[in-house]
């Protein structure tokens, strides 16, 4: 799938912010989390956003290509998911340990595509441009 630049970063940004929403402790403050997320420092956003993009971008941009329809998001089954999960994953793991961090990924990427906005038709794009007569 070729994804944009915006998509992989919402993508990534959508998934850290889930994150960051599990937090028990910003949750027993009641803090909201785009507070949270505007609140943090950027090296700490990097930080999230860089261990997170390590486990997510190499599955998203090795997922097979579907067309997707303007005004939807692109959709994966789990098992197609955690088929390229496992083809990036080295052998050198144990049997268990291996199925667990496959089970895992593939949660994390499906939230990762969740996170992905709508796609926007480009031929509407192009209408919408001013005239520049």
């Amino acid at each position: 799938m070729r994804f944009t630049e915006h998509e992989l970063t919402a993508a990534l940004t959508g998934t850290a912010k889930h994150f960051l929403a599990s937090d028990r402790k910003l949750r027993r403050k009641g803090v909201d989390v785009e507070t949270a997320w505007a609140e943090m420092d950027r090296y700490a956003r990097f930080q999230m956003l860089d261990a997170l993009g390590d486990q997510v971008l190499p599955v998203l941009v090795a997922l097979p290509d579907v067309d997707v329809e303007p005004g939807t998001r692109p959709s994966y089954d789990d098992k197609v998911v955690a088929d390229v999960v496992a083809g990036l994953l080295g052998e050198d793991k144990g049997r268990v340990r291996r199925a667990v961090e496959v089970k895992a990924r593939t949660a994390l990427v499906q939230l990762a595509l969740a996170s992905v906005p709508p796609r926007l038709d480009p031929d509407a794009l192009l209408t919408e441009l001013p005239d520049e007569s």
